[in-house]
């Protein structure tokens, strides 16, 4: 009886206004960061390289490359109300499930083609 009683409380936490996420968008994530007793917004803008879970559970990878070329990822809750907003910039053509490929390229061989809608 109890994981009725959480099914329930987990569709009231669902997120409805998001976006719908697609591997390889270029997305801004406008994520609440707590300091002290200061909250700030602050965004990461990347490449979705992979989607997992489902229900309260969904989660996305994003990947950005850092100053100096490196390669930095995050991975987000899509209903964590510590996401303020998802943008999404752009997609991209793509043919793969998830993008971990990207992890080994720099330069012009880790771009991906835009996909025009």
């Amino acid at each position: 009886m109890a994981h009725a009683i959480d099914l329930i409380q987990s569709v009231e936490q669902l997120i409805e206004d998001r976006p719908r996420l697609r591997i390889g968008d270029t997305v801004n994530v406008h994520v609440r960061i707590v300091e002290g007793n200061r909250e700030r917004i602050q965004v990461f803008q990347g490449v979705i390289i992979a989607m997992g879970g489902s229900g309260i559970n969904k989660t996305f990878t994003v990947r950005r490359i850092a100053a100096h070329g490196v390669g930095v990822e995050r991975k987000f809750l899509y209903h964590s109300p510590r996401v303020d907003k998802i943008e999404v910039l752009r997609h991209a053509k793509i043919r793969r499930a998830k993008l971990y490929y990207l992890r080994g390229r720099t330069g012009k061989s880790a771009r991906l083609k835009e996909k025009r809608i």
